[in-house]
């Protein structure tokens, strides 16, 4: 039985031939190969050859693995976007009716953009805001899909994730989120519109996903975390538009899962109860704020992904430590799991990390609870 095949057994509750292992560790090899810094043993590797090497399932058709990506990005002809480069910064300004709309990059040390400027700050914002999004253009790509898909081949079911809910767009890429909770509560009725432009935006892309055919497991990348929330806001924002979009994902005969990190405890009670087949990077205790028995106690017979607390795999935390963690994890949560690191393979783990992960993949194959 191929990983591909396991891995999609995992969704559907059938039987397995052993545990099966995805642990995500693409961030972690870039970052190494970048800095000539990977252990001896993957030195001379690809990515494929390192997840061959521990037997290891690969996840995500894009994510560090220099494919394309699958949901493509635009504006209108109408949006005009002038960027500019000053030095590690990238400065980009949209010029819309309403006024400009200035956001800032920033190239880090570890040779990544992030935003340090987002282009919604203020009320006096908002109407530019939803100008600029009423004019973005979402689109999955099958091409790049099926690129993606045979990158990864046999060693697991090839899956991306869909844009953001219209709250967390907000609150993570477009506002920095002090800037989001102070306008949500001074503007609620153009926050909550603008929410809406966000949503109809996706119609496109969803129907694009289901009419193809080619998707079996979609992630729904929220990064979910009490830092961004209430359980009010969840219960007004979150809740609905999940039920809505996974809702007609998973009619179509498309499995879901959403990703879940941070502390997230005030959540523990809706997890059964959401609209999606699996729970991602869900973060126990030593590096979470839930133990893996009040996870066991709250998901119901959701798959659980990844559920092995990242922090284990350095070595300032024991071996004991993860093995405890695997074998508890396993024994609470399989066959429904995706065993995997919550989130990733720390980048600024060594060789000790790479080899504790190769234990937990040797331990896997040897399972069969």
């Amino acid at each position: 039985m191929t990983l591909k095949e396991m891995n999609l057994r995992v969704f559907r509750g059938e039987s397995l031939p052993h545990v099966f292992f995805q642990p995500r560790f693409e961030p972690w090899f870039s970052w190494h190969k970048q800095f000539d810094s990977l252990p001896p043993q993957v030195r001379n590797l690809s990515l494929r050859e390192a997840y061959d090497s521990i037997g290891a399932s690969m996840r995500y058709v894009q994510y560090y693995t220099d494919q394309p990506e699958p949901i493509e990005f635009n504006f209108a002809d109408e949006v005009k976007v002038h960027e500019r480069r000053e030095g590690d910064y990238r400065k980009r300004r949209y010029d819309t009716p309403r006024g400009p709309l200035f956001q800032t990059d920033k190239f880090t040390v570890d040779k990544t953009w992030r935003v340090v400027e987002f282009a919604g700050k203020q009320a006096e914002d908002l109407p530019a805001l939803r100008w600029l999004l009423e004019r973005r253009i979402i689109t999955f790509n099958a091409d790049h899909f099926k690129t993606g898909a045979a990158f990864i081949g046999d060693r697991g079911e090839p899956q991306f994730w869909v844009p953001k809910s219209p709250y967390f767009a907000l609150a993570q890429q477009w506002m920095k989120y002090e800037d989001f909770v102070f306008a949500l509560a001074d503007c609620p009725c153009e926050m909550e519109e603008i929410m809406q432009v966000i949503d109809e935006s996706y119609d496109r892309l969803y129907e694009q996903i289901i009419s193809s055919r080619l998707a079996k497991i979609v992630n729904f990348a929220e990064n979910i975390a009490m830092a961004y929330l209430s359980t009010h806001y969840f219960e007004k924002y979150c809740l609905p538009w999940y039920a809505k979009r996974s809702g007609r994902l998973r009619k179509a005969g498309i499995f879901t899962h959403v990703h879940i990190d941070g502390y997230f405890k005030p959540l523990l009670p809706y997890l059964a109860d959401l609209p999606f087949d699996g729970l991602e990077a869900l973060t126990p205790t030593p590096q979470g704020d839930v133990t893996l028995e009040e996870m066991r106690g709250h998901i119901g017979d959701k798959v659980l992904l990844d559920g092995i607390p990242a922090v284990l795999f350095l070595d300032h935390h024991p071996r004991e430590l993860l093995q405890e963690c695997v074998e508890k994890l396993v024994e609470m949560f399989h066959p429904r799991l995706v065993l995997g690191i919550s989130d990733e393979l720390p980048e600024g783990g060594e060789e000790e990390s790479f080899e504790r992960m190769h234990w937990v993949a040797d331990y896997c194959r040897s399972h069969s609870p």
